[in-house]
């Protein structure tokens, strides 16, 4: 991609003019919408240009007018420029957009003949002409004319007839949080009232046959507005908010202010249709964009290389609150996993960048894991460092300086150095400095004195050789030989490439828990052996840590498995076999345990360690671990999985969520015993998703659950987001050989469209994590993932460019696999009139 195409943040200028009020009319038509806008400008003070330019995309322009007189802007496929005077002034224009054919599902489209909209990052230059960017600010009043019952925009609702609605929002926002609905909705009501006694009223927007999945959402959104006055002191602001479902959606939500749109996946819910795990991301999903009434929409970024200002915090606000609602040390297992499983894979490849990118040519391709969730790692590391009390005066003081304005990470750590008096200086790397930081550990123990010696290093990353030393909170605590601890949790704060701590008067050596509960995105190096795994899993008072030494024993016997052909370790199974039986443990938190590592995490430590990963090898490795479990557990698992029968009804609450969780476990290693007569037996008394889902993931997975899988789609053949289950989980449990064929097969079902974001990703998605049938030597599933982005990418761009990281890990596997692999990115980047989000993601992927 050439660098001419890059916008960099260094070359960030203000807007030339700003921006008092909008006013927008909206005439309905699926191809023909009429857009009318009335615009108060006025010059920027604190800009030395005078360069009027408006963004617009896939627009036709009818008329344009300054101050009530016609005029001739000369017009690109970029945006419009003309000449305005210098003092305030009212641009009006009508443009024409059609958006029946608007596939990309950016700007307005019509999903299943309902009207949406999707304006973040730059989709609102597909409405109308205007300066999209989000440090321009500004009050909206709309109105919206058509024939639908339904129609919906930002803000409080103003006045309504028939065929039209008006609305207005009183908070000045940029164009990013537009939103505009109207369909043949039904709404699920409720109201809230707020800690200063104002009621607001609540409404989830479904079609008429979704109605009775809306419940659990309403609930979750309430349980958000009360923790976020609870915790962050942050009340709603306006009379109003408004959920809306939709089909076809290219992300899973949209915070937009008053009026958030949620990808159907991320909303809709019941027992029958909906697994545990569908209620906790709902609940989560709805709490984060909930919580970016605050952090996102009230104040919100400068410019797109900002985004982590309001995902990162976001995302740690979210996860802070599920973990009030279900528990801190299950969520933080969850939350680690993620972040390893996607954002330490983008550190460790080709798409590595920084949580603040400084350079990008699409803003679309960098909503990553790295800004997600290691931006909210950083605001975990900050909040760590300065203790609970100064992070909550930290947060006031930013509500407070920044309310109503678009800011950057400079004025984020600037309210806490000054609520804090801490110099930030060092801390601020972690913003600019991509990769994930190598701490190795050495320890060593003389007369009383117990002495960790630490040593950080971050590997080079595209376009950043050289790395300075992170400030790293490290938490550790001290265990006795008795397992008693000697020493309770200290958060140590390095600051240099290499540096030792001491602790004094202990009787003897004792055994470090360090990194508690993941105290800082690093990755641990330290020489240790299994006695001391098996003593922590035994003995560690802290969850994560407890948790980390079990998966550490499973990795270290699949890694020697492939390696050397050794057995699975008999020490391994038994200590698991000792925890399981432990009834004061959670049962998801076993069932955590029950857990081995990922396919792709042990195919990574391999590279990691100077060895070629071979898929087929660790699928096969993987394989006899899951039977050895089972054959250890055997006289077990029955015992258990009566133990965590849940009675009906169905609660999504943690304690029964948590028994289903590990049942589900035990029942995949009793169908590697009983040929599938228990899963089976689960399957046709099931009265509730999770469990009649999980039993037929474990038939499959058996290769004996074809009849099943029948039944199940003759059942749900009339429900889109079950039918999406049914394609994704063929694909998921394939055998490596047959991954590509199923695949294939399921494109050629009547069912599958690839212009629904959710039914391709089902599809491909399943079929990239399928670590050994994706990394098939034939090389078919890359053809076939290649052949499809080809297709898809004229028709949406964005999904197309974010499945390209499928092989983002393409340099880490065999000659062979790479030259397939290479071979199929090459043919993606010589497509004719490739899209410039497919483009710069293949070309980072090849050359970083």
């Amino acid at each position: 991609m050439p660098d001419s195409q890059k916008i960099y943040l260094k070359d960030y200028t203000p807007p030339a003019y700003l921006v008092d009020t909008v006013h927008l009319t909206f005439k309905l038509s699926p191809k023909s919408t009429r857009v009318i806008s009335k615009i108060r400008f006025r010059p920027n003070p604190d800009s030395d240009s005078r360069e009027f330019f408006l963004h617009g995309e896939h627009l036709t322009l009818i008329r344009a007018a300054i101050d009530g007189q016609e005029c001739d802007p000369a017009v690109t496929d970029k945006g419009l420029t003309a000449q305005v005077p210098d003092a305030p002034f009212t641009w009006e224009a009508e443009v024409e957009i059609n958006p029946q054919d608007n596939t990309a599902l950016e700007g307005l489209y019509v999903s299943n003949g309902m009207y949406c909209t999707q304006c973040e990052a730059e989709g609102f230059r597909r409405i109308t002409y205007y300066p999209d960017r989000p440090d321009v600010m500004a009050t909206f009043t709309v109105r919206i004319e058509g024939d639908l019952p339904v129609l919906l925009s930002n803000g409080n609702p103003t006045a309504s007839g028939d065929g039209w609605a008006e609305w207005h929002d009183p908070w000045p926002k940029p164009s990013y949080l537009f939103a505009l609905v109207a369909g043949d909705l039904r709404n699920h009501p409720d109201t809230f009232t707020t800690k200063s006694g104002r009621k607001v009223d609540l409404n989830i927007w479904v079609r008429p046959d979704d109605i009775d999945k809306c419940a659990f959402g309403m609930e979750a959104l309430k349980k958000s507005m009360k923790w976020d006055e609870d915790v962050y002191g942050r009340e709603y602001d306006l009379d109003l908010f408004n959920i809306v479902a939709v089909d076809d959606f290219n992300m899973g939500a949209m915070e937009n202010k008053g009026l958030n749109i949620f990808n159907s996946s991320c909303v809709l819910a019941s027992p029958e249709t909906a697994t545990d795990a569908n209620f906790e991301r709902i609940e989560a999903i709805i709490a984060h964009e909930y919580f970016h009434n605050w952090t996102g929409n009230r104040i919100t970024c400068r410019d797109w290389f900002q985004l982590c200002l309001k995902e990162g915090l976001t995302v740690f606000r979210d996860q802070s609150f599920t973990g009030d609602m279900r528990g801190h040390g299950v969520k933080r297992i969850n939350d680690v996993l993620q972040l390893r499983g996607r954002q330490f894979s983008e550190d460790q490849g080709p798409l590595a960048h920084p949580v603040r990118p400084d350079s990008f040519v699409e803003i679309n391709n960098f909503y990553t894991a790295t800004i997600y969730e290691k931006g909210a790692e950083v605001v975990g590391m900050l909040k760590r460092l300065v203790g609970d009390d100064a992070y909550g005066q930290a947060l006031d003081l930013y509500f407070e300086r920044h309310d109503g304005q678009a800011v950057t990470i400079e004025d984020w750590l600037k309210v806490f150095e000054d609520a804090t008096g801490r110099d930030l200086i060092q801390f601020k790397r972690w913003y600019s400095q991509a990769g994930t930081p190598v701490l190795t550990v050495t320890d060593d123990y003389s007369d009383g004195t117990y002495t960790l010696n630490f040593k950080q290093e971050t590997p080079p990353t595209p376009g950043q050789d050289v790395k300075q030393p992170q400030v790293l909170p490290i938490a550790v605590g001290l265990l006795g030989a008795n397992g008693d601890e000697v020493q309770k949790t200290v958060v140590l704060e390095m600051t240099k490439a290499e540096q030792s701590f001491s602790f004094d008067g202990l009787p003897a050596k004792p055994v470090p828990s360090i990194l508690r509960g993941f105290s800082a995105p690093v990755v641990l190096h330290r020489d240790t052996d299994n006695t001391e795994r098996a003593f922590l899993l035994a003995h560690d008072t802290d969850a994560f840590n407890k948790w980390e030494a079990g998966r550490d024993l499973a990795k270290d016997s699949l890694l020697r498995m492939v390696t050397d052909g050794a057995a699975p370790d008999t020490g391994y199974l038994k200590a698991l076999a000792h925890v399981l039986r432990d009834n004061t443990l959670d049962p998801a938190y076993r069932a955590l345990l029950m857990r081995t590592p990922s396919q792709d995490d042990i195919a990574q430590t391999l590279y990691e360690s100077g060895h070629t990963p071979d898929p087929l090898r660790i699928y096969r490795a993987a394989e006899t671990m899951a039977q050895a479990k089972a054959q250890e557990l055997q006289d077990l698992l029955p015992r258990l999985y009566a133990e965590m029968h849940t009675p009906a009804p169905y609660s999504p609450n943690p304690e029964p969520v948590g028994k289903r969780a590990l049942q589900g476990a035990v029942l995949s290693l009793l169908t590697r015993l009983d040929g599938g007569d228990q899963a089976r037996a689960q399957y046709g008394a099931a009265d509730n998703m999770t469990q009649q889902f999980g039993a037929l993931a474990c038939l499959l997975d058996a290769e004996t659950g074809a009849k099943e899988l029948a039944v199940f789609y003759d059942q749900w053949a009339h429900d889109r987001l079950v039918i999406d289950k049914w394609f994704g989980l063929q694909v998921a449990v394939a055998a490596p050989e047959k991954a590509a064929g199923i695949a294939d097969s399921l494109t050629k079902h009547a069912d599958f469209d690839m212009k629904n974001p959710n039914r391709f990703r089902a599809v491909f998605g399943a079929l990239s994590i399928n670590a050994a049938g994706f990394h098939d030597a034939s090389g078919a599933s890359y053809r076939l993932l290649a052949d499809w982005l080809i297709k898809l990418d004229p028709v949406n761009p964005q999904t197309t460019a974010r499945m390209t990281t499928a092989f983002q890990s393409w340099r880490r596997y065999d000659e062979g696999r790479q030259a397939l692999m290479r071979a199929e990115l090459e043919r993606i980047l010589a497509t004719e009139n490739l899209s410039s989000d497919t483009s710069e993601m293949v070309s980072r992927i090849l050359n970083g």
